[in-house]
């Protein structure tokens, strides 16, 4: 008998080398000390600003809670209060339909639930907003369930990952920069 396979899992099994290349890259950053972290910060600020505003463009979100699921005032505020400046933000792709935006999510997201386990290493002395920010079960459940109604062809699947790749490779290329930039800026 053949078990339907989850939007999830062809989204986590097709992106797995695309994550497991951007936690290689955001490693070299030690969230403990502030020059490090800092650069850790605008290496996310470079991506994620620019994605979120790629969501924030498309006029057919398929989520209803994008507001609340936003970070990028909190990662503004962290650098404001570390005396940093907004990096120059990546080109973010179009997104253009659901099936796009339910793949930037999808990394956004789980980017935030990677967040709860790195402010761990952030000592209470730095802000700790972005990486701290409120993470419901309830919402990452949400999306999943969003992710499987509607990604259901081949083609919205496939337009997911592909989505989902390229902004795994933003935020890759975005701490390869800001990782070999001096951390005592």
């Amino acid at each position: 008998m053949n078990v339907p396979v989850s939007a999830r899992q062809i989204l986590r099994a097709a992106t797995a080398p695309d994550h497991a290349r951007v936690d290689t890259a955001f490693s070299g950053f030690e969230l403990g000390v502030r020059g490090s972290y800092t650069a850790f910060l605008r290496a996310q600020a470079a991506a994620l600003l620019p994605v979120e505003a790629a969501i924030d463009a498309c006029p057919d979100l398929p989520v209803t809670d994008w507001p609340e699921r936003q970070r990028g005032d909190a990662l503004r505020a962290d650098l404001a209060e570390l005396g940093a400046a907004l990096p120059a933000p990546l080109s973010a792709p179009e997104l253009i339909g659901a099936a796009q935006v339910l793949g930037a999510l999808y990394v956004l997201e789980g980017a935030r639930l990677g967040g709860k386990l790195l402010v761990r290493s952030v000592p209470d002395t730095l802000p700790r907003r972005f990486l701290g920010a409120r993470q419901d079960a309830e919402k990452w459940r949400g999306l999943i369930q969003i992710l499987d109604r509607a990604l259901v062809t081949e083609r919205q699947r496939a337009t997911a990952t592909d989505t989902a790749r390229r902004i795994f490779a933003m935020f890759e290329e975005s701490a390869m920069r800001h990782g070999r930039t001096s951390c005592f800026e």
